[in-house]
């Protein structure tokens, strides 16, 4: 396995088979990822799953331990692209997941409209329109501001790929939740779940979990809060278990 620069090579959390490239300057997957991959509801044996904003391939592997179906990931970033790749094979992982390097925005031409069972997106979460409130790393950029794609380009991938009766699952910034629920109504995906997730207890909501289906009926459970941390600064039972699968 060839490393670059300052690349290193890392357990995928918990699991002693699985390995991921991750680098400190470029990219490294962080909590949002882990708790989209185990809040996305997927097909278990058979079907195609889509991973948008894929990153180093953290939720396409992820979900790879939670189903048979195929994952393809879509990233922008040449270099993230290369990692991911890698990484799929280093855990010999071709045959389920493979990735395509290019813009969500422009892949109605290689992508099949209207055929993925579910389509999941950790996307950039900052409008951010002035280049003075980016951060100095350009890999970080284009991962945490929108400057490559908007929330509106995010909502309307997902409904372009996503078929009939599919499921769309996004994590995001509490925030934005009015956004992401006006877009989605506006695009034919009807929210479904949605959960806050809060660092403890007493804490503003930090991240929101939402999952709509593409011509659905009215109706959205709120599910319980998740908290990560306990008091002392430990992982909730509840954040552990899906942290580390116990």
């Amino acid at each position: 396995m060839e490393l670059i620069g300052d690349e290193r090579l890392d357990y995928l959390l918990a699991d002693e088979h699985l390995r991921i490239i991750q680098s400190k300057t470029v990219f490294a997957f962080s909590l949002d990822a882990v708790l989209l991959a185990r809040f996305a509801s997927i097909p278990i044996q058979r079907g195609n799953i889509l991973d948008l904003c894929s990153g180093n391939g953290v939720i396409p592997m992820l979900l790879s331990k939670r189903t048979k179906a195929h994952v393809t990931g879509v990233e922008i970033q040449e270099r993230l692209y290369h990692m991911a790749k890698r990484s799929v094979q280093y855990n010999e992982l071709e045959a389920q997941i493979s990735f395509i390097h290019g813009d969500l925005k422009e892949m109605k031409d290689i992508l099949p409209q209207s055929s993925y069972d579910t389509v999941t997106c950790n996307p950039p979460y900052f409008k951010t329109p002035k280049a003075t409130e980016h951060n100095v790393n350009e890999h970080l950029t284009i991962a945490r501001h929108e400057v490559k794609c908007t929330l509106l380009d995010v909502i309307q991938a997902c409904k372009r790929y996503v078929k009939p009766g599919g499921k769309v699952a996004l994590v995001h910034r509490p925030e934005r939740l009015v956004d992401i629920l006006e877009l989605c109504r506006a695009h034919h995906l009807e929210p479904k779940r949605m959960q806050l997730v809060y660092p403890k207890q007493h804490k503003e909501a930090n991240m929101l979990l939402i999952e709509a289906i593409r011509d659905g009926k009215p109706g959205l459970k709120i599910l319980p809060p998740l908290f990560i941390y306990d008091k002392d600064g430990t992982y909730t039972k509840e954040a552990e278990e899906i942290i580390y699968g116990n």
